[in-house]
């Protein structure tokens, strides 16, 4: 090994089609602790099984939330499926 850890990825990937639910995936594109082929692995195997989820890619980040953007985005998707309120239209104009 080179200082990568493995995780149990094959496992979800074999049962992707299991899927029940909301699934929120968020990877950091420099993350060594869970490459983020593994995660593009398992949304290949998620879309193989017809299955709706929500991917962020976080550019120049690590292992982690993905920063600021990724902890906004974690409460809004916990908001809006858990509490059911829809998050703000950050794109609208002010």
């Amino acid at each position: 090994m080179t200082g990568v850890q493995t995780c149990a990825l094959p496992i979800y990937i074999d049962n992707a089609h299991r899927l029940r639910g909301k699934l929120l995936l968020i990877v950091g594109e420099l993350d060594n602790n869970v490459p983020p082929e593994s995660t593009m692995r398992l949304a290949a195997a998620l879309i193989k099984a017809d299955k709706d989820f929500d991917l962020i890619v976080v550019p120049g980040a690590g292992h982690g939330g993905g920063g600021k953007h990724g902890d906004r985005r974690r409460k809004d998707f916990f908001r809006q499926h858990l509490l059911g309120i829809a998050p703000p239209d950050r794109n609208a104009s002010p």
